[in-house]
C-alpha cells in the first residue's frame, strides 16, 4: 500500500510520552503519515516518498478515531422518538423492563438500524466499536462493509424478564437455563467465524447477557472460556437499582461483589455501566468496596452516561471512578451513537454529581474515549496518534461555524460542534467517510426501511405487552396531535 500523508494540519491532538504514562498533547501545523494501516510519522516536516498520497490538511484537525466500548445498534435506533421521556417511577425510573417486553424490531429492521447506528459511528467520529447484538443473519457482513473495527459480542442468557400484569411493580425471570447453555455453544461457534474473518477488523467478545439473567454455572464458563480463548468478556451489571437489589437478596452482597466471588473480573472483562455501586447515595447499602474492586482487579467499565440521564439517574461520579485508578471507557448504549454528544453529556453529569467542576475535564473525558477504551480492550496501538499506532484517525473541519473561533479545538468540538464538523475518517489507514458521508453504507434508505419496521413494531405492542397497552400508551407523543 502507498503511503498517505496528510499535510499540514493546523491542530493535531498526537500523543507525548510512554503509553502509559504519556498524555494527549495538541501540536500545531504538523503532518500525520502512515502506510500499511500503521502510523509512521506524527510531527513536522515529513519526507514523503514520490509516490505517496499525500492530502492537504490546513484548516482541519486530526485527532485519533474514538472508541465506543459498549452499544446496541441492531435495536437502539428503533427507538428514536420512543425511549427519550420513557421511564416507571415504581422500577427506580428505568423503563428498560417496560418497554423491552412490548418492543420487539424484526429482522428487516434490525438491519436497517445495524446501517444506521454505524453510520451515525462513523460520521462522529467513531473508529472503534464494542457491538452488542443478538445474532441475526446479515450481521457480521454489514458491520464489515462499514469499515469500522469492530468487536462483536453475540449475546446469551439463561433466562428473560418478564412482568406480571398482578404486580407490575415486580421484576420476574423466565429461567431456562438448557437455553442458556445452548446460546452459549451458538455464540462460541460465531466467534470463531468473526475471528476469522478476512477484513482483519472483527474479534468477537463473549456476552453472557446481563449479571442477573445468567446462571452462576453460565457465567463462569464464559469467564474461563473468555480467559482461556484470549478473548475479551463483557456483560451488563450495576445498570439499575431493581438488578442491584435482586442480587443482593439472592446472595447478599452487591452484583459486583458476587461478580468478584465467582471470578468474572479481570483485565480482560469490561463490565458495562456500574452506575449502582455500593457508594451510590441511591442504594443506602453498608460497604464501600465496589470501586476498590474494579480497579485492584482491572476490570474496565464502559460508562455511558445517556440512557441513565434520561431516566435522572447517574454515576456518582466519573471523575471519582477515574480517580480511584478505575479502567474507564465510553459508551453510546443508545441512539444517537455520537460518542462526541456522550463526552459532553459525561462532562456535565459528572461535574453535577460530583458538585465541582474540577472533577473531570475535557482532556480527561477525551483520554477515557480514546486510550481508556483501548486499555479496556488491552490495545496499546489504539488511541494514540503516534508513530506505530494504527492508523486511525479523523478529520475535523476548523472552518465549521461552531468550531470558531479557533482557540481551542477540542473544546470547540465536544462542547459546540459535535459530528457537524467531523469531515473524513480513516481506519487502518482506509478511509470509510468523506466530506460527512459514510462511504460504506446508504443511510437514507435505511432510515426508509427503519421508519416503516419501527411503525410495525409500536403497532404490535398491544400484542406483545404485559398489560395489553398499544406503544403509544406505553410511550405517549410529547405534544397531542390534534
Amino acid at each position: 500500500m502507498a503511503c498517505t500523508v496528510i499535510r499540514n494540519a493546523d491542530w493535531v491532538v498526537a500523543w507525548d510520552g510512554p503509553v502509559g504514562t504519556g498524555r494527549h498533547v495538541f501540536r500545531r501545523n504538523c503532518d500525520v503519515a502512515w502506510r500499511d494501516g500503521t502510523l509512521v510519522h506524527v510531527g513536522p516536516g515529513y519526507q514523503a516518498p514520490a509516490d505517496a498520497v499525500v492530502i492537504d490538511g490546513r484548516g482541519r484537525m486530526l485527532m485519533p478515531g474514538l472508541i465506543n466500548l459498549h452499544n446496541h445498534p441492531a435495536t437502539e435506533p428503533s427507538f428514536r422518538g420512543v425511549r427519550e421521556d420513557h421511564g416507571k417511577p415504581e422500577h427506580y425510573m428505568s423503563g428498560l423492563y417496560d418497554r423491552m417486553q412490548a418492543m420487539v424490531l424484526s429482522s428487516r429492521g434490525k438491519h436497517a438500524a445495524l446501517s444506521v447506528a454505524y453510520a451515525e459511528k462513523l460520521t462522529s467520529g467513531t473508529t472503534t466499536t464494542m457491538d452488542l447484538t443478538g445474532a441475526f443473519p446479515g450481521w457480521v457482513e454489514l458491520v464489515a462493509e462499514s469499515g469500522i473495527r469492530a468487536y462483536l459480542a453475540p449475546g446469551f442468557a439463561s433466562a428473560r424478564w418478564v412482568l406480571d400484569p398482578a404486580r407490575p411493580h415486580i421484576l420476574g425471570y423466565d429461567w431456562n437455563e438448557a437455553a442458556g447453555e445452548k446460546g452459549f455453544a451458538d455464540a462460541c461457534a460465531l466467534l470463531e467465524e468473526i475471528d476469522r474473518h478476512p477484513s482483519g477488523l472483527l474479534r468477537g467478545v463473549v456476552f453472557p447477557g446481563q449479571i442477573d439473567t445468567c446462571a452462576e454455572a453460565l457465567l463462569r464458563k464464559a469467564a474461563e472460556f473468555a480467559r482461556a480463548t484470549g478473548r475479551l468478556f463483557t456483560t451488563h451489571i450495576a445498570q439499575s437499582v431493581v438488578e442491584f437489589h435482586e442480587m443482593a437478596r439472592r446472595h447478599g452482597i452487591t452484583p459486583i461483589q458476587w461478580a468478584h466471588r465467582i471470578g468474572l473480573m479481570a483485565p480482560n472483562a469490561v463490565f458495562a455501566h456500574c452506575i449502582f455501586l455500593d457508594h451510590h447515595d441511591w442504594l443506602r447499602w453498608h460497604t464501600r468496596t465496589d470501586l476498590g474492586l474494579l480497579a485492584d482487579t482491572g476490570t474496565a467499565v464502559a460508562h455511558c452516561p445517556t440512557p441513565f440521564a434520561r431516566y435522572g439517574q447517574s454515576m456518582q461520579d466519573v471523575g471519582r471512578y477515574i480517580g480511584a485508578g478505575v479502567k474507564l471507557g465510553l459508551g453510546t448504549d443508545v441512539a444517537p451513537h455520537n460518542l462526541i454528544e456522550e463526552m459532553r453529556t459525561a462532562l456535565f453529569v459528572g461535574r453535577v454529581t460530583a458538585g465541582d467542576i474540577r472533577s473531570i475535564d475535557t482532556a480527561g473525558i477525551f483520554t477515557a474515549a480514546t486510550v481508556g477504551g483501548a486499555r479496556a480492550l488491552g490495545r496499546e496501538d489504539l488511541g494514540r496518534l503516534v508513530p506505530g499506532a494504527q492508523a486511525d484517525l479523523v478529520s475535523v473541519d476548523l472552518a465549521h461555524p461552531m468550531m470558531r473561533p479557533v482557540r481551542d479545538p477540542l473544546r470547540s468540538l465536544v462542547f459546540g460542534a459535535s459530528d457537524r464538523a467531523v469531515r473524513d475518517v480513516f481506519v487502518a489507514g482506509r478511509q470509510v467517510v468523506r466530506d460527512g458521508r459514510a462511504l460504506g453504507l446508504d443511510r437514507d434508505a435505511a432510515h426508509d426501511i427503519l421508519a416503516e419496521e419501527q411503525a410495525r413494531m409500536m403497532a404490535d405492542c398491544a400484542r406483545r405487552d404485559y398489560l395489553g397497552r398499544s406503544g403509544d400508551e406505553i410511550t405517549p407523543m410529547s405534544l397531542p396531535v390534534v
